[in-house]
């Protein structure tokens, strides 16, 4: 199996792995999310009816309130969180719920992970380096 490694920034040291979810939409957790199953329920977005339970999701950015932190603390607390996040664009909305799900999450890639990573492939998320190894499926 072909794997590719990418190089970033650690928001949220840790390791962990698993299926990735790939989406080029921000998400909107505050009222874009179902926070007890992690499914995205937001009406126009790419993903709606999928959820990121327990896995890796690779996605630009959060968008929308401070409340967006929230409801991803909320994942975290009753177990729909996922794995491990994968930001191209860190803003503050981002890390604050990064920081609230307590997962490992890195950012600025050496490449585009929306361009490398696809929906299905393995990925290994090792903030603590600031590495983050893709398996194709």
């Amino acid at each position: 199996m072909k794997k590719v490694i990418l190089h970033g920034r650690k928001v949220v040291g840790g390791c962990s792995e698993g299926e990735a979810l790939v989406t080029r939409d921000t998400i909107s957790g505050w009222g874009g999310i179902d926070a007890m199953t992690g499914t995205i329920t937001e009406r126009r977005h790419e993903l709606r009816g999928q959820s990121f339970k327990d896995r890796v999701l690779v996605f630009p950015g959060a968008k929308g309130s401070s409340g967006t932190s929230m409801v991803f603390h909320t994942t975290r607390l009753v177990g729909s969180a996922p794995r491990a996040l994968i930001y191209n664009d860190m803003t503050t909305k981002a890390a604050l719920s990064s920081v609230l799900l307590h997962v490992p999450t890195v950012t600025e890639l050496d490449r585009d992970p929306l361009e490398v990573i696809k929906t299905g492939d393995w990925v290994k998320v090792d903030a603590d380096n600031g590495t983050v190894e893709v398996t194709r499926k």
